[in-house]
């Protein structure tokens, strides 16, 4: 059957629609695909990993340390200063010479000294000489007093000659006593000047070694005064027992404690470790020089064990006291503490801090508080918050400021010898 030309133009008409839906299918698919694509780039550039060097938490032996520096000092450690001003006429030793208790250093000139004494012990033979005369006459004038009381008793005398003969009794008894006073003051200079005399001639006042010698003979030694020092002649150490006096920073000092051990390395033998035991703790902060307020440290002393023999005061040293000591602890490295800000959305409220570690797992970092127990020199103690062998984040710093909950990582173990 042929089918007419109006029959033709109403099938056309009719296919039209299907065609302008079919393309509109295409087109909208197209643009979900690119909007697939575009989506998918955009949450791969979210989820774009950072790279973190990672380390298990391990339990292992761990020992706190405070370190300080300061420098070697003996024990006993004199100082030899003059006591009277005097010219130096004679020394008896060298730097460096070994003396006993006793044995004679120095002399100094003593003819003033000398001259002092004899005239005060002849004043005193003269006084005691004028006490004997006033001493008798003393008996005499009593004797005469008896006998005027006897007489006026008896009415034979008036009362004007026994007064007379009483006040003169008197006043050979007040001779006597002011003479014996005289003898006493006359006493306790000699004394004084003996003393004097006897402080020209110096003595070792302890067993050791002439660490220094400032004076020569013939120089003036001067004594000191409130504002100027005397003059320091020598100075004499007793090696057989060393110390070391370190300053220990106010944070620190707190944890440092009688007989805690100590590692001492000297700066003259620096392959060589002297061990040594804290044996005193300033009580008040030392003054400092410069006059700042920023810092203060305290004065610690450790007495070293078995110290060389060649050790000598004033050499430099470093201290390391051994504060806490613990075995089979959970430990990771101390790079892996971070900080994590709280109630960081809710800025108008106050804000703290959380310490913790970034714990990796499955490539996925997670914040976990942690609590802190003693700090070795490159690690910590985890006391809670940790388990045993649970990978931490532990650098780079930079990553470690970027890290957030639930990022995407990419890790790389620690190497041994990283610092």
């Amino acid at each position: 059957m042929i089918k007419t030309v109006q029959e033709r133009d109403q099938m056309n008409e009719q296919k039209k629609p299907k065609k302008s839906k079919k393309k509109f299918i295409i087109i909208s698919a197209v643009i979900l695909l690119i909007a697939l694509i575009i989506f998918i780039n955009l949450q791969a550039q979210r989820e774009q990993s950072i790279n973190v060097t990672v380390e298990k938490a391990v339990k292992e032996d761990l020992t706190s340390k405070i370190s300080a520096s300061g420098e070697v000092k003996p024990k006993k450690n004199v100082n030899i200063s003059a006591h009277i001003a005097g010219r130096i006429i004679k020394i008896g030793v060298e730097e460096g010479q070994e003396v006993k208790k006793d044995d004679f250093l120095l002399k100094l000139e003593s003819t003033q000294y000398e001259a002092s004494a004899d005239r005060d012990r002849a004043y005193i033979r003269s006084l005691q000489a004028e006490k004997i005369k006033t001493k008798a006459k003393l008996v005499n004038d009593q004797r005469v007093y008896d006998r005027k009381q006897s007489l006026y008793e008896k009415k034979l005398i008036s009362r004007e000659e026994l007064e007379s003969a009483q006040a003169q009794y008197e006043i050979s008894k007040a001779s006597l006593e002011a003479i014996d006073f005289q003898i006493k003051q006359a006493q306790a200079s000699l004394r004084s000047t003996l003393d004097n005399l006897e402080k020209t001639v110096y003595n070792s006042p302890i067993d050791g070694i002439i660490t220094s010698l400032n004076v020569e003979e013939g120089e003036i030694a001067l004594v000191g005064t409130m504002n100027n020092p005397g003059t320091v002649l020598m100075t004499i150490a007793d090696l057989s027992v060393m110390e070391v006096d370190v300053e220990v920073d106010e944070t620190d000092v707190v944890g440092v404690q009688l007989g805690q051990d100590s590692e001492v390395r000297v700066d003259a033998f620096p392959d060589q470790i002297i061990r040594g035991r804290v044996t005193e703790i300033g009580s008040s902060a030392l003054q400092s020089l410069s006059g700042t307020e920023e810092s203060k440290d305290f004065k610690v002393v450790i007495t070293l064990e078995n110290p060389p023999p060649d050790l000598k005061p004033g050499l430099s040293a470093t201290a390391d006291i051994i504060t806490a000591e613990k075995s089979g602890v959970l430990t990771v490295p101390i790079s892996a503490l971070v900080l994590k800000e709280l109630n960081e959305q809710n800025q108008s409220s106050e804000t703290g801090q959380e310490e913790g570690v970034f714990v990796i797992k499955d490539d996925r970092a997670q914040f976990r508080a942690v609590e802190k127990g003693i700090m070795g020199e490159l690690k910590i103690e985890i006391t809670s918050g940790l388990s045993q062998d649970e990978l931490v984040a532990v650098g780079p710093y930079s990553s470690l400021r970027q890290l957030s909950d639930d990022m995407l990582v990419k890790t790389e173990q620690k190497k041994e010898n990283d610092s």
